[in-house]
């Protein structure tokens, strides 16, 4: 049955249309069948509060590749969709829409602010879900999860209580990062640091004198810090044990400004002897490095600071201020006590909250910890062993490193949103009792006085459950049997540490299994100039308003061509035009070929035998063959872009350039049916097989295609994938050919470079000598005709004539006649301006890339970019000075 291929190519005519057909018919619906081998995929979740950006849009087009790919081979697939309720986000927002109504979370109360989060949930957190839909994404909507949905959250409190009883949960003190903003401890991946200009600041730190145990006037410790307020926290100071200036100190006291505390001078392989003066102070409760020395030293920990960031306390009669405002004062005290010696400039890196942008402050706070040595141990063992492979494995070394060095897990956050802590504290006896749920009575006195932790857990720590739980872990369910352990996982490298491990460790501890075999890591998405996209810079772009503009298709294609492993992607507009004109190519090469067949009845069903294919037929289907074994193994080996540059470069090329252009000869001109029919037979073989092989990286216009051409079946994607014969490469065939390609390119090439105009045929001469290759080109002389515009074609060399320029590929030497299709002097002056105007681009950039001061600030892509542009302007002058060359051999003639 046929369709009808109408005007341009409008994606956004049908796009949404073709995703409808999909989800109605369930074909994205994964059903287990015991007589296919499972591959599963669970998606990243993004968080409720997102956004479709061009990492999400990258990161899901590679996962919806991957699984269309599977699905047409046959295996049991399924992708698992879900949102993460991302905690400190979703909160802040609900917060400040709170503020718009000059309300705040503390008048509504907790219970009454949750509900409003989930409200705001309900209108909201769906909305990058729809999102991901534009872009063609076959998730298994039936089986979508929500990290707070019911099944999960009993998940994620089997998980603590679990690790709680096997003591590898506990509450203690650590340092971790609050923001004083949001009131809450938060991981390192919710901190953006950035290296802001600071200053250094030296300040004496009097020594105790031995004998009187008093301060010393004359003998002093210069100390070098960034943060002179929290010296109030001071307990000791530390220098190098191998600094020979302070070897004689070891022992000794220092009398600490401002607070007239006597603290002790240490000794610690941590110090830095080249920083500052070589010493200096540790402050256990507010630095993550000086908490480490302070436990080795088991120094007090003294906290300076109230949960707001003002000080307290502790900081004697500077409590009440705000941190800048104490830094002030205490440098204004150092000052005038004699203790500043002085500062110099000096660069920080500075952390903030990536959700409210206030500067965070490292501290020591009772919080909820996870030990994980044990848990991380067998995770290393299961990468070491292979049974997680990492793609790229560059990635393998970040893992060990952060796994072999593994820091304790704060799981605990102040906040209301979330899974809350399944942990209650008795008010008579002070237990606490550990529960799934809501316990009757306190496990140690029996009293009903209880009242549950009012912090809620890490997401993270509900997240790392992820390919299990979507499943239906705890419970032994029928998904988790088939599809577990996942095929593979399709992330960033920014949460190696902060969820593809914890994924591995949790799967090993609950499971027993690792949670996916494979992890690719896939690139990030820089603009043109390779800088990475923020909206500080302004560089971002919105792949919606690309999908708005071009479709959904290009976005992908584009994207997935500039996949490679372990290389971040550049994305301009130009390369999205590209992909733009190659959906053209595939709408207008369809649209010639469906009208072509009009005639052709029962197509699907004909057979055609192969000693009926000419030369074209086999040499069309040997370069089939050739590209579907490349666009499998570079699927296989998650290197999209290869997989995309086979597939563009065969219809483009092999297909449109030269397939249809020699079928054109036939269909219209053949003086036997049965050439024609076989050209129009191949014609829409290859092309059909060629629309299953794209539709993984361009599922709508290929089903749109496939729907109008002759075709078996109700969808593309629930059509079989092309499989490779071996029996389909002609390398005779390739082979014969390529001699006919090389002059039809020759003549071609001559044409344009001196602007032939298109109606003008040549007369051509091909010295070739007597062979198989006479005989090939003999055979497809009509051929060459049609494809290079030839008006006559002889064998053997001209001689002497005049008005013919030679070229030359391979052994065979081309003669083609130009005298009567240009005018000799004009093209001479022509090509001469054309060198003037190229020369000067050669000069300027040349200028360009000796200039001193744009080689050090411009980054190294943009200098790359340049030498590209005069490398190809070399070549380009390169060519005109051997235009300008032959044809002025031919005026003397």
């Amino acid at each position: 049955m046929f369709g009808e291929i109408q005007g341009k190519y409008d994606p956004l005519k049908f796009e949404k249309k073709i995703y409808d057909f999909w989800v109605e018919n369930k074909y994205f619906h994964g059903e287990i069948d015991r007589s296919k081998t499972p591959f599963s995929i669970v998606i990243p979740p993004p968080n409720i509060t997102g956004r479709l950006h061009m990492g999400h849009a990258l990161n899901n087009t590679l996962q919806d590749i991957v699984i269309r790919y599977k699905r047409m081979k046959g295996f049991g697939t399924v992708w698992i969709p879900g949102t993460d309720h991302a905690g400190i986000a979703t909160q802040n927002v609900v917060e400040r829409a709170l503020e718009a109504e000059n309300k705040n979370r503390f008048e509504l109360g907790r219970e009454k602010f949750v509900e409003e989060a989930w409200k705001w949930k309900e209108e909201y957190g769906s909305r990058i879900i729809s999102q991901l839909k534009f872009i063609g994404c076959s998730c298994d909507w039936d089986r979508e999860r929500f990290t707070l949905d019911e099944g999960y959250s009993r998940a994620v409190t089997r998980e603590f209580v679990t690790l709680y009883n096997e003591g590898l949960i506990y509450r203690g003190n650590y340092m971790i990062n609050w923001c004083p903003r949001c009131q809450t401890a938060i991981s390192d991946i919710e901190v953006e640091r950035t290296d802001k200009d600071g200053s250094l600041w030296d300040i004496k730190y009097p020594l105790i004198d031995k004998d009187t145990n008093k301060p010393s006037t004359t003998e002093f410790l210069v100390v070098s810090t960034t943060r002179p307020e929290t010296m109030l926290g001071d307990t000791a100071v530390a220098v190098n044990p191998g600094d020979p200036r302070y070897r004689k100190l070891k022992g000794r006291m220092v009398l600490l400004p401002l607070m007239e505390r006597k603290i002790p001078v240490i000794e610690d392989d941590f110090v830095d002897m080249e920083f500052g003066s070589g010493a200096v102070k540790v402050t256990p409760s507010h630095d993550p490095n000086d908490f480490e020395i302070g436990r080795r030293h088991k120094l007090e920990e003294i906290n300076i600071l109230n949960i707001d960031a003002t000080l307290n306390s502790n900081a004697g009669k500077y409590e009440g201020l705000e941190v800048s405002a104490g830094r002030k004062a205490v440098l204004k005290d150092l000052q005038s006590g004699g203790h500043l010696l002085g500062k110099k400039d000096h660069v920080s890196s500075v952390g903030a909250c990536s959700r409210c942008s206030t500067i965070i402050e490292p501290r020591v706070s009772t919080q909820w910890f996870v030990s994980m040595k044990k848990l991380a141990d067998p995770a290393i063992t299961a990468v070491r062993e292979g049974r997680v492979k990492i793609i790229p494995k560059k990635w393998e070394k970040i893992y060990f490193n952060w796994m072999e060095n593994i820091r304790e897990w704060c799981i605990s956050r102040q906040l209301w949103w979330g899974h809350r802590i399944p942990v209650w504290y008795c008010g008579d006896c002070s237990g606490m009792t550990v529960s799934e749920t809501e316990p009757g009575k306190c496990a140690k006195c029996g009293s009903h006085a209880l009242e549950q932790d009012k912090d809620v857990l890490d997401t993270w720590f509900s997240s790392c459950l992820w390919p299990f739980a979507t499943l239906g872990w705890p419970e032994d369910t029928d998904d988790l049997k088939y599809y577990f352990p996942t095929s593979v996982l399709i992330t960033g490298h920014d949460i190696i540490f902060f969820w593809v491990a914890r994924m591995i460790m949790m799967g090993l501890h609950y499971k027993d299994d690792v949670p996916f075999k494979e992890v690719f890591i896939n690139p990030l998405v820089n603009d043109p100039s390779g800088q990475k996209m923020s909206k500080s810079k302004g560089n971002v772009v919105d792949p919606m308003t690309i999908i708005d503009k071009n479709g959904a298709d290009v976005l992908r294609f584009t994207l997935a061509s500039l996949t490679t492993p372990g290389r971040d992607l550049l994305l301009g507009d130009e390369k999205i035009e590209g992909i733009r004109n190659f959906a053209n190519k595939l709408w207008n090469a369809s649209k010639f070929v469906l009208s072509n067949l009009a005639d052709f009845e029962n197509i699907e069903g004909t057979s055609i035998e192969k000693k009926d294919l000419n030369i074209w037929d086999r040499w069309i289907l040997s370069r089939l063959a050739r590209t579907i074994q490349g666009v499998e193994k570079h699927i296989g080996s998650y290197n999209f872009s290869f997989a995309a540059r086979l597939l563009l470069g065969f219809f483009w090329n092999d297909y449109c350039d030269w397939f249809i252009e020699s079928a054109k000869v036939r269909v219209y001109f053949a003086e036997k049916e049965d050439d024609k029919k076989a050209a129009l037979f191949v014609l829409w073989k290859v092309l059909e097989e060629y629309l299953k092989l794209l539709h993984p990286f361009m599922p709508f216009i290929t089903e749109n295609i496939w729907q109008n051409i002759p075709h078996s079946g109700d969808s593309i994607m629930t059509s079989k994938y092309p499989v490779f014969d071996p029996d389909s490469i002609d390398s005779k065939a390739e082979e014969d050919l390529e001699a006919v390609f090389n002059i039809i390119s020759e003549v071609r090439k001559i044409r344009s470079e001196l602007k032939v105009p298109p109606s003008g045929k040549v007369k051509i001469c091909i010295d070739i000598g007597v062979g198989p290759k006479k005989e090939i080109l003999v055979q497809n002389m009509d051929f060459i005709y049609n494809l290079a515009k030839v008006s006559q074609a002889e064998f053997g060399d001209p001689g002497g004539q005049k008005g013919y320029i030679k070229t030359s590929t391979g052994d065979i030497d081309i003669f083609i006649y130009i005298l009567d299709v240009i005018d000799i002097d004009l093209e001479i002056g022509r090509i001469q301006d054309e060198i003037k105007k190229v020369s000067l681009e050669v000069k300027k950039r040349q200028k360009k890339i000796s200039n001193a001061g744009f080689l050090k600030k411009a980054p190294a892509e943009v200098i790359q970019k340049e030498k590209d542009k005069l490398g190809q302007a070399g070549k380009i002058l390169e060519v005109l000075d051997e235009q300008l060359l032959k044809i002025k051999n031919i005026k003397k003639q």
